[in-house]
């Protein structure tokens, strides 16, 4: 790794939603609109700016807008086609394209994907999200206002999600952990011994941590301050899962475990690295410890398995050994939000509600970032030692993979792994910085 000195980062023109925290808890709300008129969607964009200006102050107000666009957006919009070209091939294609390579097959693929996530029609997203629903509430109407009578846009989705004061998520689990920091942005790590992200491998127009410049969209207006967002609408069968551990576990303690081990995490947020045999939420709620350890002094996976979700997510420093994979060249911004209702705690049952996470990712690289995580360390047990094991929890498991807890004197091995999650739709966008979207605003046809 070359060390470079980041630049200083242009803060007032990077969209703060795209790359500071999110309150917590807070509500918001996903739209996703489709342009007819490039002269309408350009006004949008103008209209849009303006608002994302007046939100910068996140941090006083606790309500953020954050705008972005698809490929097909850009060009519906006029970019022209030299500068659509620019973009990185994986946003080019889109996610639609790219899902078997993703692993969003059978259930999950887009064939059965919600309508129009995927396709050509979803142009603009837009997320609002506020501390409590009165700002929510005002900020929606903004955004509402600022598509109103242009008969060339139509919100053709929208999804309303939540976080829960104790942050966790449809399964149970506390979310959220483990962020890293940006070089520059002002942002502390939680974890002492990480040393924050280049602010390149984050945001376009700066060094990441190869020492280079990542490739940039032309003109250079367009491209710099702004990432690519990876945005998923996933599924989750809580009642399957909790019925999968349940027939495995003879007590309620023991079922607690088996869940922990297969996340790599207690429900409160407790790592096992730091406490393998019970929960400790105390632990579990305190952002200053319960992201301050890593997995090199486990290496057999006696505390957290190596093939936890957790640790398959982020191995933090358990691939140091052999200096193979440098992992803070996958690290990226990570932000679950939940929707739907929650399953009542000891249903067993399903009630056929939607339910899930909304799955937002952040970073300079698709390919290496998202789409390598994805592939190599969720979906894939090669780098593990275990190549016929998926991700326990969101891998595309198929009712015949496992799963091994290591312990002593025996390990144990969990067979017949269905399904716990299905994608339901998602794309890549590309969030520009405020001067890209005012150049967006002034293109000429």
């Amino acid at each position: 790794m070359t060390d470079v000195a980041s630049p200083h980062l242009e803060l007032d023109d990077i969209q703060a939603g795209a790359l500071f925290e999110r309150p917590s808890p807070y509500v918001g709300t996903y739209l996703l609109l489709h342009i007819t008129d490039s002269a309408d969607g350009r006004e949008l964009v103008r209209r849009l700016h303006r608002i994302v200006s007046d939100s910068q102050t996140s941090d006083r107000t606790g309500t953020t807008l954050t705008v972005a666009f698809s490929y097909h957006g850009l060009r519906a919009l006029g970019v022209p086609q030299e500068s659509l070209d620019s973009f990185a091939p994986e946003f080019r294609e889109g996610m639609a394209a790219r899902a078997a390579v993703l692993g969003d097959v059978g259930e999950s693929s887009p064939e059965h994907w919600e309508r129009p996530l995927g396709s050509a029609e979803v142009h603009v997203a837009v997320a609002v999200l506020s501390r409590d629903p009165a700002g929510l509430e005002e900020a929606a109407e903004k955004a509402r206002q600022a598509h109103a009578e242009l008969p060339g846009l139509q919100v053709v989705w929208r999804q309303d999600c939540y976080q829960l004061p104790t942050g966790r998520t449809s399964f149970g689990f506390k979310d959220g952990i483990g962020q890293p920091a940006v070089e520059g942005s002002g942002r502390p790590s939680t974890r002492p011994q990480e040393q924050p992200l280049k602010a390149g491998e984050i945001l376009l127009g700066y060094p990441d941590e190869t020492g280079e410049l990542p490739p940039m969209p032309t003109p250079q207006v367009l491209g710099r301050n702004g990432t690519y967002v990876v945005f998923r609408k996933l599924h989750t069968k809580v009642a399957a899962y909790r019925r999968y551990l349940r027939e495995r576990a003879r007590t309620h303690d023991e079922e607690e475990l088996l869940g922990a081990k297969m996340v790599g995490r207690w429900q409160s947020g407790a790592p096992l690295a730091l406490t393998p045999d019970r929960d400790d939420p105390g632990l579990g709620g305190d952002a200053r410890r319960n992201n301050d350890f890593g997995f090199a002094d486990d290496p057999r996976g006696f505390k957290c398995p190596v093939g936890a979700h957790a640790r398959r997510a982020n191995p933090r420093d358990a691939l140091d050994h052999d200096g193979s994979v440098d992992v803070r060249l996958h690290r990226m911004i990570r932000r679950g939000t939940s929707y739907g209702p929650m399953l009542p705690r000891g249903v067993l049952e399903d009630d056929g509600a939607d339910r899930g996470i909304l799955f937002v990712f952040a970073g300079a690289h698709l390919k290496r970032q998202f789409e390598f995580v994805k592939t190599q360390w969720l979906n894939d047990g090669i780098f593990i030692g275990a190549p016929a094991e998926k991700d326990p929890l969101v891998g595309p498991n198929d009712g015949t993979t496992g799963f091994t807890v290591p312990r002593r004197p025996i390990r144990r091995k969990l067979h017949d792994l269905p399904p716990f999650v299905v994608t339901r739709g998602g794309e890549y966008f590309f969030a520009p910085g405020l001067n890209a979207m005012r150049w967006l605003a002034e293109l000429t046809p």
